[in-house]
């Protein structure tokens, strides 16, 4: 496993990143998987909440917003 990729939580804002691998399993990841953050697709990163949960990102030309939990089973590069 590759420890120099972020998680999707941990990029900043305005920031465009690749999706190198989804973690996790069954519904959750699957769930992940429809939205369209498969492996290769952009990121950006436009909002988050103070706490970071939930976060506003831009995927596939659509805005999704993304629970804290989600957006850390995302490795991105």
């Amino acid at each position: 496993m590759n420890t120099g990729n972020l998680r999707l939580n941990q990029v900043r804002i305005g920031n465009t990143v690749r999706v190198v691998r989804v973690h996790g399993e069954g519904a959750l990841r699957q769930r992940i998987l429809d939205m369209g953050l498969t492996k290769n697709a952009e990121v950006t990163v436009h909002k988050m909440a103070p706490f970071g949960d939930p976060l506003e990102v831009t995927v596939r030309g659509f805005q999704l917003s993304l629970r804290k939990a989600e957006a850390s089973c995302i490795e991105v590069a």
